[in-house]
């Protein structure tokens, strides 16, 4: 049998009577640890020979595309547990954490205050959110903290922030989704910027509601205000 494990078979493969030995996973990262401990200086003068009989130049190669393989998908593993809950900031801090974040990141921030019920909902949503979706950094802060004299009407406000610029913004209770905001319809929103990718399906009958309930609001008190909170790439930190 040429794949039995023989002292015969193995004096063959040697001279090339018969083909190397196929290497299963668990001896792949086996070698992996030795040429690690070679290369960090931790192996044996003995351990060293005996590495460097066991391991041709295609070996060398297989390990090393292993190694890459592994290291790429810990890197990948470990951005996308970088962030993983709804975080709190204040004015001070958004420059830093918004406008200044790593531009392979996408920051979703929501502008809120406590004593409105919708904004109480948008925050129970982005929790769940930021939990599924761990590679994105979800951020909430005070309004006022950020912009002062934001009205009440433009809230909840949601903004989505990558490279420091807005690419996304839902101001109001009808823009975020209505006061029976459904985290799946959130999800459905921020997908729509491209934050996230989902496997959810979209309801349009939703969107027509919301359509005809935004053509009949009053938004005066939006342009009212529109003068003075424009601009929510700049809050006014003190």
């Amino acid at each position: 049998d040429p794949n039995e494990d023989t002292e015969w078979n193995d004096i063959l493969r040697h001279f090339g009577i018969l083909p190397p030995k196929e290497k299963t996973k668990d001896e792949t990262e086996e070698m992996v640890l030795h040429l690690q401990k070679q290369a960090e200086g931790k192996m044996s003068l003995g351990e060293v020979k005996e590495a460097e009989y066991d391991f041709d130049e295609a070996d060398r190669k297989a390990v090393e595309m292993y190694r890459q393989q592994r290291m790429q998908e810990w890197k990948c593993l470990q951005r996308r547990q970088k962030y993983g809950e709804l975080r709190e900031i204040c004015g001070e801090q958004y420059v830093k954490e918004v406008t200044n974040a790593s531009e392979d990141v996408w920051v979703v921030i929501h502008l809120y205050r406590s004593s409105i019920p919708a904004c109480l909902l948008v925050n129970e949503h982005l929790s769940l959110l930021a939990s599924k979706f761990p590679e994105v950094k979800f951020l909430k802060a005070i309004v006022n903290s950020c912009i002062q004299n934001y009205h009440d009407r433009c809230l909840p406000t949601i903004l989505v922030y990558k490279t420091g610029e807005i690419k996304g913004r839902f101001v109001g209770v009808t823009e975020c989704g209505g006061r029976g905001l459904k985290v799946e319809e959130l999800e459905l929103k921020l997908a729509k910027v491209g934050v996230i990718e989902t496997d959810l399906e979209e309801n349009p009958q939703k969107d027509i509601m919301n359509m005809m309930t935004l053509s009949v609001q009053n938004i005066s008190a939006w342009e009212d205000t529109n003068a003075k909170s424009t601009d929510v790439m700049k809050p006014c930190i003190t």
